[in-house]
């Protein structure tokens, strides 16, 4: 195993801007990584929330380099697993996983390790975890910390329940002096406080990051023909891209996958009603592999790592909204520009209600399950920008315009609804802000049904006031009151409405409001992203060939050494070669994403490809390779 890298001679001093530059390759932290990694270093528990692609893993890499002791991550997924430990020892750290896969000989080599102190970093999956034979070798050992990814998997009213990581609090129980670390990318109210209850962190310092994907581009269309408007996105945005289609059954994922190959597209089922070997290989295609299009059913997504996903497309609408960002999450995890495209119908939704009236679940998680169902129908139809309606879901309500949305991009069809919002408002507030929809549509539209008359609703100064829209039209105002943060949804399980501070100008007759017209004909043209994130349409001649012999290099030594071509290199770190077109070592050093480990491997043969292609022909006569690699031949760097 490869020795770690902080502690090779000449190494950066084991400080976190040290443990970041020498062994990641990167020369500053983004966001709060700084705090949180200081923090727990320092001994401290920490809930962190923050966006998919926004760095997450290093907060718990650097801190279980810094702290001494074995760091113990505990991950839902083998690939996730895999993909991250390979990545680690690629960066020269020593780390191992403890799963299902193993031969019996390999997991008592990685057990081993674990005993003699030989390993920085450890993955095991909770089931593994509990078991009497782990947490007795994890008592015998010094332990540095624990971190529980993918923490929103313990709560019951998160969009991913998993049942044994309820049993996690067991970390805190048996291993009190231990630092540990909870980390989500996707955590509403509710979520938050069961992660917190269930892994005894009460005394935990929360870092909440935020939400925003700035490099994602959001985009909702009527859903007319899918699967025309899903083949016009891709031939038109993403001809050669890798992207993940998610469908709503298991039927249309095996339909939509073979229309697309038929069409000529590199496209690959996954669901779970696949044999485990088909899916293992589809999903291992589509991690090694350039351009391949994986259609699945929400049975495929969490723990893939795989960073130039360029899109995500749902031909279905998604569960709830933390379903949706979760999975629009996996798009653009390097940063650079991406699609999160939706085709969005009524039957969706009544697919959706069918599913949960249907369901096993108490009338308590029912109630709050048909809230989500409403804020994601709100973030559907809203007419002010996406972003802003997704991100104020998540409790960020004052993210200005994004710029970066179909909203943003192209203003819908609207009508001013400042008077039917007062009444709507009216309602809520006359009833006590207590109410759902449902209740408060019918007193708008004078409905005495046997809860109205019982209550005396039939009797208030609201009843009847909304005649001039239907039933639905009214449901419609609530979803988009909702979304545009007028109106709170009650996620306790009461089901109700109440008022947001902002309603009060509106009552008041200081605010408008305008709402997205409801069209059953024809619809705008779907706005397309203005691609402002440097990516390779920027590249010049030069730099595109560049690129372009860079990604072949990395694709042919990704088969060799049997990994996914993210795991050598990333995207971004490839672009900035071709952009800089450094032909020495020290310049190649500080390129984002080269730390010393991938230094020593890779970089004599990436300068003598930056040579190779952007060097004139007399200078490459007269330069060899070691000269060029130690700087002494000058090029464009």
């Amino acid at each position: 195993m490869p020795h770690s890298a902080v502690e090779c001679p000449g190494s950066q001093e084991r400080t976190p801007l040290g443990v970041l530059r020498e062994v990641f390759g990167f020369g500053s932290f983004r966001g709060q990584q700084l705090a949180i990694i200081e923090h727990v270093t320092a001994g401290g528990d920490a809930v962190v929330l923050m966006p998919t692609g926004g760095g997450k893993s290093l907060c718990y890499q650097v801190s279980a380099l810094l702290r001494p002791g074995l760091g113990v991550v505990v991950s839902p997924l083998i690939a996730l697993m895999k993909d991250q430990v390979d990545a680690l020892r690629q960066a020269g750290v020593r780390a191992g996983a403890l799963n299902s896969r193993l031969s019996p000989g390999e997991t008592a080599e990685i057990e081993r390790a674990v005993r003699d102190g030989a390993l920085d970093l450890v993955y095991v999956s909770p089931e593994r975890l509990l078991t009497p034979r782990c947490l007795e070798l994890l008592s015998r050992c010094r332990l540095g910390l624990f971190a529980v990814d993918e923490a929103h998997c313990i709560s019951q009213w998160g969009h991913d329940f998993r049942p044994e990581y309820q049993q996690l609090s067991i970390l805190k129980e048996r291993f009190p002096g231990v630092p540990l670390l909870a980390l989500t990318a996707t955590a509403d109210g509710p979520t938050r406080r069961d992660i917190v209850a269930q892994l005894q962190l009460a005394e935990a310092r929360v870092f909440a990051a935020g939400y925003d994907r700035p490099n994602l581009f959001y985009r909702v269309v009527p859903k007319l023909n899918p699967l025309e408007q899903l083949w016009r996105f891709l031939t038109e945005e993403h001809p050669a891209d890798a992207g993940i289609v998610y469908c709503f059954t298991r039927r249309a994922v095996e339909e939509t996958a073979g229309w697309l190959r038929a069409r000529g597209r590199d496209a690959l089922p996954y669901h779970a009603g696949l044999d485990g070997a088909v899916r293992e290989r589809n999903q291992e295609r589509f991690l090694k592999e350039e351009g391949v299009v994986v259609v699945a059913t929400i049975a495929f997504g969490m723990g893939i790592d795989k960073p130039n996903v360029r899109f995500v497309a749902h031909l279905d609408a998604p569960k709830n909204l933390e379903a949706y960002y979760q999975e629009t999450g996996r798009a653009g995890r390097d940063g650079l520009a991406a699609d999160a495209w939706m085709t969005y119908g009524i039957a969706d939704v009544m697919s959706l209600m069918r599913l949960l009236d249907a369901s096993e679940a108490t009338e308590r998680q029912r109630r709050i399950e048909r809230q989500k169902i409403e804020a994601l129908i709100g973030y559907c139809e809203a007419v002010s920008c996406r972003r802003q309606v997704l991100l104020g879901y998540f409790g960020e309500a004052d993210h200005p315009p994004c710029g970066n949305c179909d909203n943003c991009r192209t203003p819908v069809p609207s009508w001013d609804g400042t008077v039917a919002a007062q009444k709507a408002l009216s309602a809520v507030y006359r009833t006590g802000q207590r109410f759902g929809a449902h209740h408060l549509v019918d007193i708008l539209v004078g409905k005495a049904t046997e809860r109205v008359v019982r209550l005396k609703h039939d009797r208030l100064k609201t009843f009847g006031v909304g005649t001039e829209i239907d039933r639905r039209g009214w449901l419609s105002v609530f979803r988009q009151l909702v979304a545009q943060g007028f109106v709170l949804p009650d996620l306790s399980g009461h089901g109700g409405l109440a008022l947001a501070p902002a309603a009060a100008e509106i009552l008041r007759g200081t605010r408008t409001v305008r709402f997205r017209l409801d069209q059953r004909g024809p619809t705008r043209q779907s706005p397309k992203p203005d691609r402002k994130i440097a990516e390779t349409t920027e590249l010049d001649p030069v730099a595109r060939a560049l690129w372009e012999a860079l990604r072949a290099w990395r694709l042919e030594e990704a088969r060799r050494q049997e990994l996914p071509p993210y795991v050598i290199f990333h995207d971004s770190t490839l672009l900035e070669v071709a952009r800089r077109r450094p032909i020495s070592l020290t310049s190649l050093a500080n390129i984002p994403g080269i730390g010393a480990s991938k230094l020593e491997r890779y970089g004599t043969a990436i300068i003598g490809i930056v040579a190779q292609k952007t060097l004139d022909p007399e200078a490459l006569q007269t330069a060899s390779p070691s000269r060029i690699a130690h700087g002494e031949t000058k090029g464009p760097d």
